[in-house]
């Protein structure tokens, strides 16, 4: 079974899948380090199926869980709907296509073009500043009438049905820098994703959970530095990062609002300035997904 969907229903083994990726041969990959991944960039996650007597399209997909169409779509001898015995075809970790990049094209054209969040497809291709030339946009399903695919996931999780009802802090403190597309203090000027929110705080401020959940990864995770990672119900997680102090355990249970850690500056961070990076994932069959958590944070404000 794939890693991802293990993930939905086995949310605990995070732990064992946040370690470091084995970056390709590019300057960007390397330097960024990708920690919000599930492992390796999905094309780099590819397996090798050779068709037996007996197999179809439809066989081989529903052996690894995926769509026939998915298929398809990644191997054009298949397109005819016939399985070529002795045939070795590409099977991707989960649905979706394979896409040429055309020159300039950032994530957000690709989340406008095929209708998936950009966080999704930047997280699949190993969190690159900037799209390689072929990417793996995951949800989309390829049809012969529409090579290009039709996006099938725009949202994850309703905030309005499932906030964060604790404020990571003590007291409300002022973002420095936001989630989504903005100019990091790299020096480059270049824009950046950024997966989460960057709330300006002195070094050993407290941190408190945003919501009950159970703690699957507490320790120094590259980037990240000292990070916890913690899953609540209705498949939302929440992530705590270059702190200076953990003082949770693996497996713990955690109330809101419950002393976790506290403020620090490890690892790589993106302010200058000491601060907490926060970011709210929704799990899916693209893996955890970075949402913004302003709308989750909002959602239980306007909710009083």
């Amino acid at each position: 079974m794939m890693l991802s969907r293990w993930l939905i229903f086995l949310p605990t083994l995070l732990s064992l899948t946040l370690t470091p990726w084995s970056a390709r041969a590019n300057t960007e990959s390397q330097t960024n380090n990708c920690p919000a991944m599930l492992g390796l960039p999905a094309l780099d996650r590819i397996q090798r199926h050779q068709i037996a007597n007996g197999e179809t399209v439809e066989s081989i997909a529903a052996q690894y869980e995926l769509k026939p169409e998915t298929l398809m779509g990644m191997n054009p001898p298949l397109q005819g709907g016939l399985a070529p015995v002795g045939t070795s075809i590409r099977i991707p970790p989960v649905d979706g296509i394979e896409v040429r990049v055309q020159p300039g094209q950032s994530w957000n054209d690709l989340e406008a073009i095929y209708k998936i969040p950009a966080a999704a497809i930047f997280d699949n291709n190993g969190c690159l500043v900037s799209p390689p030339l072929v990417v793996f946009v995951p949800g989309v399903i390829w049809s012969s009438t529409n090579p290009e695919g039709s996006g099938t996931v725009t949202s994850f999780v309703d905030p309005t049905l499932n906030p964060i009802p604790g404020y990571p802090l003590p007291v409300e403190a002022e973002p420095i820098l936001r989630f989504g597309y903005t100019r990091l203090n790299s020096g480059s000027g270049e824009p950046k994703f950024h997966s989460g929110i960057d709330y300006k705080a002195a070094i050993g401020t407290p941190v408190l959970a945003g919501d009950n959940g159970v703690v699957v990864f507490a320790g120094d995770r590259g980037a990240y530095g000292n990070l916890i990672v913690i899953n609540h119900a209705g498949g939302k997680q929440t992530r705590y990062a270059h702190l200076s102090e953990i003082s949770v355990t693996l497996g713990e249970q955690i109330r809101q609002s419950q002393q976790i850690g506290r403020v620090g500056y490890s690892g790589n961070p993106d302010s200058t300035e000491p601060h907490l990076h926060f970011e709210v994932r929704a799990t899916s069959e693209e893996g955890w997904v970075a949402e913004n958590p302003e709308d989750f944070i909002r959602a239980q404000i306007l909710g009083r």
